[in-house]
């Protein structure tokens, strides 16, 4: 054959390979797609016998397509397996690293194999060290998988590598992901003083190096988002509040109508093509915080408002497409409403709000959502148990919450709660045990302010069982110390009743009355029925001690007010079919759509009552911004 007759074979070679990729892309964008014709299309390349790189990347194709428009998974699988073999030893040729990356999420997605995944992008990344973009798309990937499996010091080593790989290619967008993408991991290993450099390090890059307004308005939101939590896990909720301002205000500015949309921004420079989340994702999760915050203040009505807000906004987004971390998002969210609900005595709409998120959790593929957020829903049925005076079903529910959880927060708080069932069942050598456990494990660590007041809370609430009232004055005054500090206002409304009743017990009427007001005052502001229904208990023996007849009155009328709101909630909690979620120990939790339960009508005591998730749920609802941690 002659040079020329082999160049005109090769030209039409190339003529077929063209054609037969723009029919099957024609095929592919028609309205409806036509799928079958657009594989047949590329099906029909490989007759051709196709130079390596063309084969390769035809694999791959077909891999994308039918994991996109099927649910042919094993042969998606075996064309990337095809491509990746023939790619691999292949320089300078991108393909394998993008087949290297769809494997990995195939891995993980039908055999929930991270250990293949994990083996894969290895591979891949020592393969794309030249390749600045690929090497740093690759890292974030794996420091994901490593995340996802809780192998935080791995992830963290990975984004090292990662700001470091994207500060020689002064890609300093780039460094600044991947330094705040370190700096969430560090903050779920508890690894505070370390956060705070990477953090004051973004910042400083944030404030003096991104010349993109735009980028900067974004990388601002993350920053701002994790200093939010990270001042939000310490429970420190007056120090956080110019931050979530601040917060506040960088997302409406991304969400004006004249703000570009992420394409135009991200799409220019390819080591700019990294976004954390969306913006229509960063905004429900500014709701979120905002939710955390308003819990952990006390301001139930307010953290209502914005979980209404944010779940509608998480309809639409899923409306649109349904990305997974939208249901983390509605988790979440449902996990604070329902702690809202319970602090405002409507224990039957918090049933059905677990059962709710029971739901997301049992909807989400492989029951992955379910494996994070388990311990949290039986620590969230245990307070329902608890509220509703099951206190042996609110035990097993917290005993099984501490045995799943390895986050020390969410521990902590099942423990302390798990002290008040002890105390109010008079388990004496049980609760000595549990305090100690607590008081050993925090005393030298990191723990968050809300939590430790709550351990104080509940030392005082022992130490005035014990009529020893002048221990349990120490400890109150403690608590209110650290809740006044930084406005956790029902852990104050809480510390102040318990402390009245401490003076009344001790027969102090003044500085009993001096007490209650405004423990009063701030129950109404919350509100919360628990502290409002035992300060009216109180106020009505202080009026009747003083012979102030009309405000005894007042009291008792109250009193009884509050108790039949109870008494009626509880009755409809019994009659729910979701109260049986009470029952559920371990798998998966039932499907609710039986019969009610039977009716056991029992009013909590006062004190326990409002003794109830009295830290103020930084640990059963606020999840660490690990959860929020997605890469694109």
């Amino acid at each position: 054959m002659s040079a020329s007759t082999s160049t005109s074979a090769t030209a039409s070679q190339d003529a077929c390979y063209i054609s037969l990729l723009g029919l099957a892309e024609y095929f592919r964008t028609s309205q409806p797609p036509n799928i079958k014709k657009c594989i047949q299309c590329l099906q029909a390349l490989f007759t051709f016998m196709p130079p390596s790189k063309v084969e390769a990347r035809t694999h791959l194709q077909m891999g994308q397509i039918l994991m996109a428009y099927t649910k042919n998974i094993d042969l998606a699988r075996n064309h990337l397996e095809k491509a990746w073999s023939i790619s691999e030893p292949l320089a300078n040729f991108d393909v394998k690293f993008d087949t290297a990356s769809l494997l990995a999420q195939l891995h993980l997605q039908t055999d929930m194999n991270s250990h293949q995944a994990k083996v894969m992008l290895r591979r891949a990344v020592e393969l794309s060290q030249h390749n600045v973009y690929w090497h740093c798309k690759l890292l974030l990937q794996l420091a994901q998988i490593h995340a996802s499996d809780r192998e935080y010091s791995a992830a963290s080593e990975l984004l090292a590598v990662g700001a470091e790989s994207a500060d020689e290619a002064s890609a300093t967008y780039l460094k600044v992901l991947f330094l705040l993408s370190r700096a969430m991991i560090l903050m779920i290993e508890r690894k505070t003083n370390d956060v705070l450099a990477l953090l004051n390090s973004a910042g400083q890059i944030i404030d003096n190096n991104i010349p993109n307004p735009h980028q900067k308005e974004y990388l601002k939101v993350f920053f701002l988002v994790l200093q939010v939590c990270y001042y939000l896990a310490l429970g420190q909720v007056k120090t956080v509040k110019p931050s979530l301002k601040q917060l506040q205000m960088s997302i409406q500015t991304i969400m004006a109508p004249n703000w570009p949309s992420d394409e135009a921004i991200f799409g220019a420079n390819q080591l700019e093509m990294f976004v954390w989340l969306p913006k229509e994702q960063l905004y429900v999760l500014v709701y979120l915080v905002t939710v955390s915050h308003s819990m952990m203040a006390g301001y139930m009505d307010k953290a209502q408002k914005y979980t209404e807000k944010a779940l509608t906004q998480i309809e639409k987004l899923k409306q649109q497409e349904d990305k997974p971390i939208l249901s983390v998002f509605k988790v979440i969210l449902l996990e604070h409403i329902v702690m809202c609900r319970m602090v405002m005595g409507n224990r039957e709409l918090a049933i059905r709000e677990i059962a709710a998120a029971r739901d997301v959790c049992l909807a989400a593929p492989q029951r992955s959502l379910l494996r994070r957020h388990s311990a949290q829903l039986h620590c969230l049925i245990g307070l329902y148990s608890m509220s509703t005076s099951f206190f042996e079903h609110a035990e097993r529910q917290f005993v099984v919450c501490v045995s799943e959880t390895t986050e020390r927060d969410l521990k902590l708080f099942a423990n302390l709660n798990l002290a008040i069932i002890y105390l109010r069942t008079k388990r004496d050598s049980d609760l000595k045990q549990i305090l100690d456990a607590v008081s050993t494990e925090n005393t030298h660590t990191y723990s968050s302010q809300a939590l430790m007041g709550g351990f104080y809370y509940v030392q005082g609430l022992h130490a005035f069982h014990k009529n020893s009232f002048h221990e349990a004055k120490r400890f109150l005054r403690e608590t209110l110390k650290m809740a006044n500090a930084e406005d956790l206002n029902r852990l104050t409304s809480c510390s102040l009743v318990l402390l009245s009743h401490v003076f009344l017990s001790i027969g102090n009427s003044k500085e009993s009355m001096n007490m209650v007001t405004p423990a009063m005052q701030l129950a109404s502001k919350i509100p919360d029925i628990h502290v409002q229904l035992w300060g009216s208990a109180i106020l009505k023996d202080l009026h009747r001690m003083s012979k102030d007849v009309q405000h005894e009155k007042d009291a008792y009328a109250n009193h009884v007010k509050y108790s039949e709101n109870l008494i009626a909630d509880q009755r409809k909690c019994v009659q729910s079919a979701h109260h049986e979620l009470v029952n559920w120990f371990q798998g998966d939790p039932p499907v609710t759509s039986g019969p009610p339960a039977a009716a056991v009508l029992l009013l909590p005591e006062s004190s326990v009552a409002a003794s109830v998730a009295v830290i103020a749920s930084t640990s059963a609802a606020m999840q660490t911004a690990g959860q929020y941690a997605q890469f694109y």
